[in-house]
């Protein structure tokens, strides 16, 4: 019950936090049932999108040269420590969308990022995902499914 509680605190803190560049949520209705996500890091550390289970995830696919993508990071900065000291089980996976290192580098000195950024230099995830557009974001809930999506 508290998960759930936490589930739809957040998803009301996401719709308004997002309005002002999106939208808004949307239930999901895409072909991509069990999300697959396995990506490196800045650091080189692999993450994999189930070793988040239990946590509401924002999964968001973004690049350097997207005006939107740079406005709202602050934004899910500001979210991600509301909902930590909320004691909400959240996490933001940022993915980038085919660019070198060197470019997400440059870019994250300057927008410092204080969650997650996840390496897709080569587009397959992007693919995967059917992401199309920058930022495309997905909330997964804790059981590991996509349950909405905010373009």
């Amino acid at each position: 019950m508290r998960q759930f509680i936490s589930f739809i605190s957040l998803m009301f803190f996401l719709s308004v936090s997002f309005t002002a560049n999106a939208v808004g949520l949307k239930a999901y209705t895409g072909k991509v049932t069990n999300p697959v996500l396995v990506l490196k890091d800045l650091n080189g550390v692999e993450h994999n999108l189930e070793q988040y289970r239990g946590s509401v995830v924002l999964v968001q696919f973004w690049a350097t040269y997207c005006t939107p993508c740079r406005k709202e990071m602050p934004s899910m900065n500001n979210m991600q420590k509301k909902l930590k000291k909320a004691g909400v089980p959240f996490k933001i996976l940022a993915i980038d969308m085919g660019e070198t290192k060197q470019e997400v580098e440059r870019f994250v000195k300057i927008v410092k990022p204080e969650f997650t950024i996840l390496m897709d230099e080569t587009g397959e995830n992007t693919q995967k995902w059917n992401v199309f557009a920058a930022p495309s974001n997905f909330i997964i809930d804790p059981k590991g499914k996509i349950k909405y999506t905010l373009f």
